[in-house]
């Protein structure tokens, strides 16, 4: 393996990293409607366990109501049920053949618990980023090591710090993602 491979791979797993934190925090309640809160809620539906985006539409109708319009009316109760013990605190309502979602705000404990909640897991992002850069790491001492044909110091050393710029832009990121979206929780 070379040095430009080591970097690359280094960067695709540390944006993949980056990806995974923004997916999360897609799905997080923030007092606003947001059809990403329901699309992975997991509901029962003939034995097994299904997204819900894959059972029905979910729309933003409002700013703090959403609605689900199963393809299946029969799945109805199961989506209610599973929306009910996704422990995201909401109440759905069956008007008809829809189900009608009201979001509400979150209380400022609640607010907190959240806010903690996205600075772990901006934290454990940031965990995995410096991970990648240690095994990158390793892979260059590696390569300097290699009696066949060894890397240079001065190679070793460049890469190394190519490797901690690469570190300093996703965690750079991680941090401006995570207080973008702390933002949006304590905005009432």
């Amino acid at each position: 393996m070379d040095i430009d491979t080591i970097l690359l791979e280094a960067e695709d797993r540390m944006s993949k990293s980056l990806d995974y934190l923004q997916r999360e925090l897609r799905g997080m309640r923030t007092g606003r409607a947001n059809t990403a809160m329901l699309e992975y809620v997991k509901v029962d539906y003939y034995g097994s366990q299904t997204d819900l985006r894959e059972l029905a539409a979910i729309a933003v109708t409002e700013a703090t109501q959403l609605l689900v319009k199963p393809f299946d009316p029969g799945a109805k109760h199961e989506i209610v049920k599973a929306i009910e013990t996704a422990g995201l605190g909401l109440n759905p309502q069956v008007e008809g053949s829809a189900i009608r979602i009201n979001i509400p705000a979150p209380s400022s404990e609640r607010r907190k618990q959240l806010v903690s909640q996205v600075r772990k897991m901006a934290e454990e992002a940031k965990v995995a980023i410096r991970n990648e850069r240690r095994d990158g790491n390793k892979h260059i001492d590696a390569l300097k090591a290699d009696k066949k044909n060894p890397l240079s110091d001065d190679q070793a050393d460049k890469s190394k710090e190519e490797m901690d710029e690469l570190t300093k832009k996703y965690t750079a990121s991680i941090d401006e993602v995570a207080n973008k979206k702390i933002g949006e929780i304590e905005q009432v």
